[in-house]
């Protein structure tokens, strides 16, 4: 598939196969194994905690946390760090599948989600019967954290195609990431090249502080980048210069895939992060006028292009 563009024809797309991964816990540091499996059309995308037999719906209103990343929840029952996932499965069309797991978080892997690409990959992706839907943005939605021009804030925007564009920008004061933009109409293949690969990060002062809340303690430098004012500590350096905001770009994507159903529309954001991501769902769901859903999908022959920066409107 190499875009996405609607079609009255379109069908649900799922995985061929199931296919298995293990790996650490970002934060907890323990073992983690689970699958990816097939789901019926209509299903959508859920978490399946196999240790309690417990399944969490992929939808915004089941996030329970937002603090370093995503957590998805029901009945007592949570599984964190669910972006990465959720970034592959969103740019390559999957609709429906099941993502099981046996502990209360997914493995951090490699730090990216070009893992999960090439889980996906192997599993093939196929169309079944079904009627596939978007979410159509109608007029511009934002949410904002924080006054001045430190502020934090995130919008959608209507677009003149069914695709889904997102524009992003951060500001680090370490210098090594300083400020960085990134724009791009999200298509299967430009999330393959442009975004997949892009891990996340952390500042090495704020090792030792999470360490001692009890977090991080799956990290390495094999599974996230770390920086300490203008040095990279990684040995092999970055992936690209500016993998930062392709990190949080990637995260954009896997947290806005929490809508139940791909947006067709443009995103922009300045210093977003998991929360306020989540928020800008909730205001879009909270405003009815604001989208409404249109049926078609992603079938081949969109169009893969990097956008140019432009401003928020």
């Amino acid at each position: 598939m190499d875009g996405f563009v609607t079609s009255g024809a379109a069908r649900r797309r799922t995985l061929r196969q199931a296919i298995s991964f293990a790996g650490i816990g970002l934060h907890s540091g323990r073992r983690i194994r689970g699958r990816i499996t097939p789901a019926a059309a209509g299903a959508g995308i859920a978490f399946l905690r196999t240790d309690l037999g417990v399944l969490i719906p992929a939808r915004h209103d089941h996030v329970v946390d937002t603090r370093l990343c995503t957590v998805l929840g029901v009945d007592g029952a949570s599984v964190s760090t669910v972006e990465h996932v959720m970034a592959a499965l969103a740019g390559n069309g999957v609709d429906d599948a099941v993502v099981e797991v046996d502990g209360a978080e997914m493995p951090i892997l490699d730090g990216s989600a070009e893992p999960f690409q090439f889980l996906l990959d192997c599993a093939g992706i196929v169309s079944r019967p079904g009627i596939a839907r978007s979410i159509e943005i109608l007029r511009p939605i934002r949410v904002q954290q924080g006054q001045g021009p430190d502020a934090a804030w995130a919008e959608l925007h209507p677009v003149d195609g069914p695709w889904f564009e997102a524009q992003l920008s951060i500001d680090f004061a370490a210098t090594a990431i300083g400020r960085q933009e990134f724009a791009l109409r999200v298509t299967p293949n430009n999330f393959r090249e442009d975004l997949a690969s892009a891990r996340t990060f952390t500042q090495a002062e704020e090792i030792s502080r999470l360490r001692s809340m009890g977090l991080a303690l799956g990290g390495t430098l094999d599974n996230a980048v770390v920086v300490d004012g203008p040095l990279v500590l990684n040995p092999g350096g970055l992936r690209s210069p500016d993998e930062f905001v392709r990190h949080k770009l990637l995260d954009v994507v896997g947290d806005l895939a929490l809508a139940g159903a791909p947006i067709a529309g443009r995103f922009v954001g300045s210093r977003t992060g998991h929360a306020l991501n989540n928020r800008l769902l909730h205001a879009m769901f909270a405003d009815r006028g604001a989208w409404r859903y249109s049926h078609g999908h992603a079938v081949a022959g969109g169009v893969s292009a990097r956008l140019p920066a432009v401003a928020a409107a």
